[in-house]
């Protein structure tokens, strides 16, 4: 699908009425540098891997600077299927989002509001003028159809009026409701009863998020935890609980990290054998490093393609979010000559090199695709075959610079 970007800047906790007690930007500390893939060679930290990490930006754009940028996206990308609307704040706390909307229903191309809490509407009628003014989809954080828990965990005054335009929107757009689970507060009955709700009300579907509460669970900027006391369903946990969610209901169900039940992912390549012999061939070997929820799922595929390509993890849930100090934890002795990291990881090269041949191999480490599968953020809005031509194009791109640079497998 072809859609451009309307990005209304802000930043979590100042411009999305306060944070919700699960943010992951709360309590955030001034940390060094990580190092990452837009660092320069000879410096480590960039503006991304400083600033961008914890969205610290200078607060929403004026409405001036996004209607000039979302019109010259317009004027030289063909095809436009959709305009988002999201930002690092919450949308809906916009203070021009009514104008923004009504300058871009003019082109009539339909309208997604992405991530809001709906904390930032006066009251329900202002999904009518939403409605009225060309937004068909809407990605809405609920966390509990319970007011007094989305009170008490969202930060939100007016929890009641939030639910009915929540509610006004399901009639009328295609809603994707979010909910990041906190053990023993919206699991369990409470997450049963927010179905229910949802599914009388009309939604599209639901995205259940596993809260994480401590830096292997990927809080990297020295704020865990978030709410102390709480353990996080573990992974297994959490998938089970999406699967059974996704079994109860007809609406689209899918899950972060983990998964997709409909599809089969992330990474549904796996249980596709026709479309795994459309992969190259692998003729050269390597180590993959990795999540620990992804690694495993990787080798999977590589040993299904009959390679000698190996897959080390880290204790580092989120490959993505994978830091030098997950590298320390490497045992070299299990990593070839060649090393592919994950694409997105927050490593400066020349030192992770430094830690990978830090036993007197010389090896070769280089930067994989940014992805190799769409989790369920995206999913729940995709098709599968999308699903499974995204992870085709990703696996033929890693494996094409695996036999570009890899060594013949040693007999």
């Amino acid at each position: 699908m072809v859609e451009v970007l309307a990005d209304v800047g802000g930043s979590p906790g100042k411009d999305c009425k306060g944070f919700c007690k699960y943010c992951y930007f709360r309590n955030v500390k001034e940390v060094p540098p990580f190092g990452c893939k837009y660092c320069f060679p000879f410096q480590k930290g960039c503006d991304y891997c400083t600033r961008g990490v914890r969205e610290q930006y200078s607060g929403f754009k004026p409405l001036e600077m996004v209607m000039a940028e979302i019109t010259n996206s317009i004027m030289f990308t063909p095809n436009i299927e959709k305009i988002t609307i999201s930002g690092g704040g919450d949308v809906s706390c916009y203070p021009q989002l009514k104008e923004l909307v009504s300058y871009l229903s003019q082109f009539g191309i339909p309208i997604h509001l992405g991530y809001t809490s709906g904390k930032g509407f006066d009251g329900p009628e202002d999904a009518d003028f939403f409605i009225e003014h060309n937004v068909t989809e809407v990605t809405f954080t609920v966390f509990s159809a319970d007011p007094k828990k989305r009170k008490e965990y969202m930060n939100d005054k007016h929890p009641e009026e939030s639910l009915e335009a929540l509610k006004k929107f399901c009639k009328h757009c295609k809603v994707y409701a979010a909910s990041v689970l906190v053990p023993g507060v919206n699991d369990g009955d409470d997450l049963i009863n927010t179905c229910d709700t949802l599914k009388k009300w009309g939604v599209k579907g639901v995205l259940l998020m596993r809260f994480a509460n401590s830096e292997e669970q990927g809080l990297i900027l020295q704020n865990g935890p978030i709410i102390k006391g709480v353990v996080p369903h573990t992974v297994e946990q959490f998938e089970s609980i999406v699967k059974d969610i996704a079994s109860k209901y007809s609406f689209r169900v899918a899950g972060t990290p983990l998964g997709d039940p409909k599809f089969g992912s992330p990474f549904a390549i796996r249980n596709d054998p026709k479309k795994l012999l459309k992969l190259p061939k692998v003729t050269k070997e390597a180590t993959i490093i990795s999540g620990s929820i992804a690694g495993p799922l990787i080798a999977d595929i590589f040993a299904k393609l009959g390679s000698s390509v190996n897959v080390v993890p880290v204790k580092k849930e989120i490959a993505c979010l994978m830091t030098i100090s997950d590298l320390r934890g490497i045992n070299l002795k299990e990593v070839k000559e060649t090393v592919i990291l994950p694409g997105r990881a927050f490593l400066f090269d020349k030192e992770a090199e430094e830690i990978l041949c830090s036993d007197g191999v010389d090896r070769l480490v280089r930067r994989g695709p940014d992805r190799l599968t769409a989790d369920g953020e995206m999913t729940i809005g995709m098709k599968k075959s999308d699903v499974i031509k995204f992870e085709v194009e990703a696996f033929t791109e890693l494996i094409e610079l695996i036999n570009a640079i890899g060594l013949p497998p040693k007999d």
